[in-house]
């Protein structure tokens, strides 16, 4: 059998993949703080005919030698953490995150996960919750008789807000930011939630807006990161890697026939 039509295959599959990833980014492009996917590619062994090297006479080699590859694999899908655009909102309760770093969640079992989804909402508890009911780490809870007109979140994290009878601000607590060392190397878990790897390595908290860390913005949102006309160019390019991957199976079965059709 063919080398070709087991190589062209590898082709339609990595490039299948590749529509997959570039499928899942455009259907995001609306999703508060999400970061958009790039599917990465590798070679497959090769078959050495001939090694580079190889005496040819007692006085020279072969130069380059004869090598037949086998195909391309999907060697990573790397997340692109650069920064979305940031959009008003007028909700003081919706924070957008500018530079590096995420918020901390506390989920239902109790372990932790990380987002830059800002979103936030208050319970019915006057805790600081995410729309899925997870609480921000660490938790914030509002004082009874709060004036939410007075709440505010400054740059670097601080939380302000005014009790009925008080005419000062009372600060209820400092928020977090965290990042790490390769937010690459989280694994997203859904619902704009991720989870530390050993890839990522451990959290590295700190203050907004303080040595690198990410400034904080009330009434803002971050959008998505997906350009829509780079991933349909990308499509683009998929589509045409795939179709020629399919023009080579076609070729390879037309030659295939060509030489059944020597015996008759």
């Amino acid at each position: 059998m063919m080398r070709s039509l087991w190589t062209a295959a590898s082709g339609m599959i990595g490039q299948q993949f590749n529509i997959d990833t570039l499928a899942n980014n455009l259907s995001n492009v609306n999703t508060t703080g999400f970061k958009k996917q790039r599917a990465e590619f590798e070679d497959l062994l090769y078959q050495t005919v001939l090694l580079a090297g190889t005496p040819a006479t007692e006085v020279s080699e072969v130069p380059t030698g004869i090598q037949v590859g086998h195909g391309v694999k999907v060697s990573a899908t790397q997340k692109m953490f650069t920064q979305g655009s940031l959009q008003s909102t007028e909700n003081k309760l919706d924070l957008a995150m500018e530079g590096d770093g995420f918020f901390k969640i506390q989920l239902y079992d109790g372990t932790f996960a990380y987002t830059r989804d800002g979103s936030f909402k208050i319970d019915s508890n006057r805790q600081i919750v995410t729309s899925s009911g997870y609480l921000l780490e660490p938790p914030m809870v509002l004082p009874e008789n709060s004036n939410m007109e007075t709440f505010s979140i400054s740059q670097d994290g601080r939380i302000t807000v005014k009790v009925s009878g008080d005419d000062n601000p009372v600060e209820i607590g400092q928020m977090e930011a965290y990042r790490f060392v390769n937010p690459a190397g989280l694994r997203s878990i859904g619902g704009n939630l991720y989870k530390t790897t050993p890839a990522s390595g451990e959290e590295i908290p700190g203050q907004p807006g303080i040595d690198g860390m990410a400034k904080l913005h009330q009434g803002f949102l971050e959008m998505s990161n997906v350009k829509v006309v780079e991933e349909m160019v990308n499509m683009i390019v998929a589509q045409r890697a795939y179709e020629i991957n399919s023009k080579a199976i076609q070729t390879s079965d037309s030659m295939l026939g060509t030489a059944i059709s020597l015996k008759r």
